[in-house]
């Protein structure tokens, strides 16, 4: 099948469309009902109407926007009605939700004229947080807008004007930087003189381009002021209206900085390209064919030209899912009475500034593997970017709290992390530890330093203030690698060829002479093999945590610092342990990668060092011992390990959390299953540490639970080290680095 027929498909499938609508308290019992209608339901109802303002305290009101339209200019497709644009503004809504996790309602208005469009939306205020217009045809789309505006009490956002503007105004600020041109000396051209092209002009004026150096074309020419005087041109276009001579689009991009296309595909020659000043900035973004193709605007030329499209399969997409969800959530969350000029000019800015920073790896795969690094091919982030939400939001609130459109005041820091936490749980979970490490940073090697993602994980650790990164490796090779990757730092490096090492080698060779290990040899491996360097490093207190294993097998990463750090004093158990998160809930998984076969009291102490990590991250810990048998069903020697550690774990005065078991997995994490059929247990509410009976059971489960559940996996973190050392997984991301880098200084801070 095309794609016009899997689009079909997909949108006819069981439930026809994109959206519904789920409760979000429960509705299990006849309490819950009475409680969510009749007759509870009026007591916040009486509330409401003596205090208006606590509707955004009882309803879903502060986080619901209406997309409306009347379907008189859908993209592409025209003036289709009301009924024919319901799966684009269905669309919207996904887009919403997506990305910055606001509900809509699709209204779908069959009404044309501005005065009753108008009164029907103005009905609506006491329902909606905020009022998205959807391709509404000019010039009714800015009457539309400007009276609602001025008529309501929330914000109103017509996004073909607005979204495309602060996009490419965001893409405009860069591409200007990388040119090395001055914005109020640029000469713009504009081809396309509708909602979006308008909208895009002003804004560029507010951003500090000058409205006199604007040339706005038509599918008739240049708007000239002689056009205007004859009538030709509405009194949008006629703002924009110059006093040159006629000409066409031609002749107004000869010696043209910028152009900036907003009309249909193909109408740009590589010639016109080859007329602009030197290193031009072109905006194609006619969809779904660019005015001029991403390849012919780059082949035209042998300067620097810097080309965004409206499309996925080129660089430097401007796309308005990078402005509205963002816009209308800082918007909602400080309750604000309209989006202005300032808060879209915050966007716009936040958008920028993003370009500027590291790329998460996930959003490199997520766009196949292409290098994504700021300069002419990457002046404006990627749509999937999830650093958007969170970026963008909080500078949209602090814009509409200082231009005095908010309502209510909010603390920002506290704000990020709660935009944060809409993104999964893992991110709140390592929102505790981050703010911890940033309170007290500690000195930690990164073993492969010379790797590309330890370097970025290094900067990323040494620009947000959670840890003072030492790389090792040679010095050469990181400096030239961060060069490349544009990251302007100067980390710590201790570069083995180039530093006296021999102290480490004899602190190597007193610790490990009489277990096969020779003077030349322990200087042999402090020279060669990062990982003893590291460890020793660690072991002298020259650092304080370690990292290793990117590029290794985890026994080979694993073995240097068992043999130099070892374990804590009190114990000769380590234990790996990965924390998975999940929509409303955490589980601590142990042991997942060291010991194979452990006795009961090994399983014993990995779940005492469990339970520690879990209330590293405020968790309270509940402990459940698995196994395939529930409290004595099934009576072996397997089952009689995990038992026999409870008994340890419950006669230890020193243990003050709940612990039982041995139990099987489903009764460990279910509450029915816990306490309505074992109403002897210990835990009083489902597990939060999962203890497995072998290494065999642990990784398989965690894997299953991650992959199989959708659940977010961190670590795996060692615990019962002696000092913080944790070793990463092959392949894992530059965001695990720095995660796991934040459990190792919290390790130090204890």
């Amino acid at each position: 099948m095309g794609l016009d027929d899997d689009a079909r498909e997909y949108h006819r499938q069981e439930p026809p469309g994109k959206i519904a609508i789920e409760t979000t308290k429960p509705t299990n019992t006849q309490r819950d009902l009475s409680l969510a209608y009749s007759p509870g339901v009026a007591a916040p109802c009486r509330d409401i109407a003596a205090d208006p303002e606590s509707v955004f305290e009882y309803t879903a009101k502060g986080n619901l926007v209406a997309v409306v339209s009347n379907g008189s200019a859908v993209l592409g497709l025209g003036d289709i009605g009301a009924a024919a644009s319901k799966p684009v503004m269905e669309g919207k809504g996904v887009l919403f939700k997506r990305f910055a996790d606001i509900d809509v309602f699709d209204i779908e208005l069959d009404i044309d004229s501005v005065d009753p469009f108008c009164e029907a939306v103005k009905a609506m205020e006491p329902t909606f947080g905020g009022i998205n217009l959807e391709d509404i045809k000019a010039p009714e789309c800015f009457k539309i807008e400007e009276r609602l505006r001025e008529e309501m009490d929330v914000p109103v956002f017509h996004d073909d004007q607005h979204g495309t503007a602060i996009i490419s105004g965001a893409a405009l600020m860069n591409a200007v930087d990388i040119s090395e041109k001055d914005l109020s000396e640029l000469e713009i051209v504009f081809s396309g003189a509708g909602a979006s092209a308008i909208a895009s002009a002003r804004f560029y004026v507010s951003l500090g381009a000058r409205k006199e150096n604007i040339t706005m074309c038509d599918s008739s020419g240049i708007i000239t002021e002689e056009r205007v005087e004859a009538g030709e041109v509405n009194e949008y276009k006629s703002q924009f209206a110059t006093p040159v001579e006629g000409g066409d689009l031609a002749d107004a991009m000869e010696g043209a900085d910028v152009f900036v296309g907003l009309s249909v595909g193909g109408i740009v020659s590589q010639e016109m390209v080859r007329s602009m000043a030197a290193d031009p900035i072109i905006f194609a973004m006619a969809n779904p064919d660019p005015e001029i193709t991403y390849e012919d605007a780059k082949a035209a030329r042998d300067d620097t030209v810097i080309m965004a499209t409206g499309r996925s399969d080129y660089p430097n997409m401007v796309n308005n899912v990078l402005g509205f969800p963002f816009l209308f959530r800082g918007a909602l969350d400080v309750r604000a009475t309209e989006i202005n000029e300032e808060m879209k000019a915050a966007a716009a800015e936040a958008l920028a500034d993003l370009a500027r920073k590291d790329v998460p790896d996930a959003v490199v795969k997520a766009y196949g593997d292409e290098p994504l690094q700021f300069g002419p091919d990457y002046v404006i982030p990627k749509p999937l970017d999830p650093r958007v939400l969170f970026e963008v939001a909080p500078r949209v609130a602090e814009a509409a709290m200082e231009s005095g459109s908010a309502r209510t005041e909010i603390d920002l820091e506290k704000y990020r992390e709660r935009l944060e936490a809409r993104l999964g749980k893992s991110r709140e979970m390592m929102r505790v530890v981050l703010n911890k490490a940033k309170s007290d940073p500690k000195r930690i090697a990164l073993a492969e330093g010379t790797d590309e993602k330890m370097i970025r994980a290094a900067y990323q650790l040494s620009e947000q203030g959670i840890a003072e990164p030492v790389l090792l490796g040679d010095a050469d090779t990181i400096s030239q690698t961060a060069a490349e990757l544009g990251l302007s730092f100067r980390p710590e490096v201790v570069d083995p060829d180039d530093r006296d090492v021999s102290g480490y080698g004899d602190r190597l060779y007193e610790l490990r002479k009489r277990k096969g290990i020779t003077k030349r040899e322990a200087d042999d491996l402090v020279k060669r093999d990062t990982n003893y360097l590291g460890s020793v490093m660690v072991e002298t207190g020259d650092v304080d945590a370690m990292l290793t294993g990117l590029t290794h097998h985890y026994p080979s990463a694993l073995r240097p610092p068992l043999q130099i750090v070892g374990s804590a004093a009190d114990t000769d158990t380590v234990a790996g342990v990965y924390m998975l998160t999940f929509k409303n809930r955490v589980i601590f998984c142990a042991d997942t990668t060291v010991n194979q076969d452990p006795d009961a009291e090994t399983l014993a102490e990995v779940t005492r060092h469990t339970a520690d990590l879990a209330r590293r991250f405020n968790v309270e810990p509940r402990a459940a011992m698995l196994s395939y048998s529930n409290f004595g069903s099934v009576d072996n020697e397997g089952t009689r390990k995990p038992r026999d550690a409870v008994d340890i774990l419950q006669s230890d005065d020193a243990v003050d959390f709940p612990v039982d078991g041995e139990m099987q997995a489903d009764t460990a994490v279910v509450d029915d299953i816990l306490n309505g059929t074992y109403e002897f247990s210990q835990l009083d509410e489902a597990a939060n540490v999962l203890v497995f009976p072998n290494l065999e059971a642990g990784n398989i489960g965690y894997k299953l639970l991650q992959r199989l559940g959708g659940a977010e996996a961190i670590g795996p973190m060692l615990v019962g080290m002696d000092e913080p050392v944790h070793v990463l997984q092959r392949g894992d991301e530059v965001k695990d680095i720095v995660n796991l880098a934040s459990v190792a200084v919290v390790d130090a801070q204890e």
